[in-house]
């Protein structure tokens, strides 16, 4: 540390994700690069996706409190592989519904974790709502944390950046790939955090597919000249606020 400066906080990324298996198939990557620097990332799971998402298990014959025990298990393994910490909400899902309390917690959390960047879902979605619903929770609580008005612990937030990660049927959410992020450095690392997630075994190969996929799309859009490996992985964002910047590049 040069003497007479104070010791500066890592970057912080925050990840609003409804149900306890969407941080990881969507912004797995982004977190693994993240933490891989040294970086602060803090997972808010608003729910275990105990109803909606964890078909097989029900089948089985589980119980609701057996279920959650179970999800809550695969989240914080898979958090734990990519270098995370989650906070459960346990706030209910199918459907998930924004109630002041749920809020006010999102906005006490933005203000303790202060992030650099914001990472959630798109605002469209007509398979499953919840994922609407844990977006819409993100982008409030985002800005009411800037509020100094706003009755919750803590200090005020800047503006940080938001990135929608990629929903299931991007085609159907009007969701456009508007940032393509290179994970290829910690792709082994994504995968095996996919397979933290037995509850959703089929969607392991899927999402496998998806990241081969966006890495295509990554170099193709990159140009020839970057020296990237043959095969390239990557995850897709979009933006809904502006970027700000003092060059195009």
């Amino acid at each position: 540390m040069t003497p007479g400066k104070e010791p500066t906080a890592p970057r912080s990324t925050l990840v609003v994700t409804a149900h306890a298996g969407d941080f990881v198939w969507r912004a797995g990557g982004a977190i693994a690069l993240a933490a891989s620097r040294g970086e602060s990332v803090t997972v808010a799971c608003l729910t275990f996706g105990e109803r909606g998402e964890s078909a097989k298990a029900w089948r089985e014959g589980k119980s609701l409190d057996e279920i959650k025990d179970m999800r809550r298990g695969e989240a914080e393994r898979a958090a734990a592989t990519l270098g995370a910490e989650v906070v459960f909400f346990d706030a209910g899902d199918y459907p998930l519904t924004a109630t002041p309390e749920l809020t006010d917690r999102l906005v006490a959390l933005c203000r303790a974790v202060q992030p650099d960047v914001v990472l959630t879902h798109p605002l469209d979605d007509p398979y499953n709502g919840d994922h609407p619903a844990a977006a819409r929770m993100a982008l409030d609580a985002r800005v009411l944390a800037q509020a100094v008005g706003y009755p919750a612990e803590g200090e005020i937030i800047g503006a940080p950046p938001v990135f929608l990660f990629e929903p299931h049927q991007p085609e159907m959410c009007g969701f456009r790939p508007e940032v393509l992020l290179d994970i290829t450095e910690v792709w082994e690392t994504k995968r095996k955090a996919m397979e933290c997630l037995a509850a959703q075994q089929h969607l392991w190969e899927y999402y496998t597919d998806l990241g081969r996929r966006r890495g295509v799309q990554l170099k193709r859009n990159a140009g020839p000249n970057l020296g990237l490996p043959h095969t390239t992985w990557a995850e897709a964002y979009m933006r809904p606020y502006p970027q700000v910047a003092v060059e195009l590049a």
